[in-house]
């Protein structure tokens, strides 16, 4: 099944992508959750306009990205989530926490999908994540877990 994508798909493309798929995949995942369109000749004019307007935003983005990396990881990011005894955690801490912690210390939208946690945060402490802000940049923030 031939698809265009429309967002980025880790391990698949970016966006305006014509990508080949197998048919499951495509027709009960990637379409239904609106990040891909069928591949159609009408449609293929609407890769170009996808492939123009993500071009002049990654020429934009870049530099703002690095302005925002140099923001990010001079932050310090904390994390206030209930806790056991011994400074286990009820469950772990979600991107989603750390998206909204991240948007209070800098003042900068984070989007959930752009960080990168290597191991599910379970305990209290300090820990580190990455957050993917352009292709080329990458921030390594460094987060601060505390009983809240």
């Amino acid at each position: 099944m031939k698809l265009i994508l429309t967002q980025e798909v880790t391990g698949l493309g970016a966006p305006g992508d014509v990508v080949e798929v197998k048919d499951g995949y495509g027709r009960n995942y990637l379409v239904p959750r609106g990040v891909a369109i069928r591949w159609t000749r009408g449609a293929e004019k609407t890769v170009e306009s996808i492939k123009s307007a993500r071009s002049s935003r990654a020429v934009r983005d870049h530099d703002h990205a690095a302005q925002i990396k140099t923001k990010l990881e001079a932050a310090t990011v904390s994390v206030k989530v209930r806790a056991g005894e011994g400074g286990r955690l009820f469950g772990a801490v979600t991107v989603a926490e750390i998206a909204g912690a991240l948007t209070e210390a800098t003042g900068e939208q984070v989007d959930k999908r752009t960080i990168v946690v290597d191991n599910p945060i379970k305990s209290l402490g300090a820990h580190q994540v990455s957050v993917k802000l352009h292709d080329e940049v990458s921030a390594t923030v460094g987060l601060n877990v505390i009983p809240g």
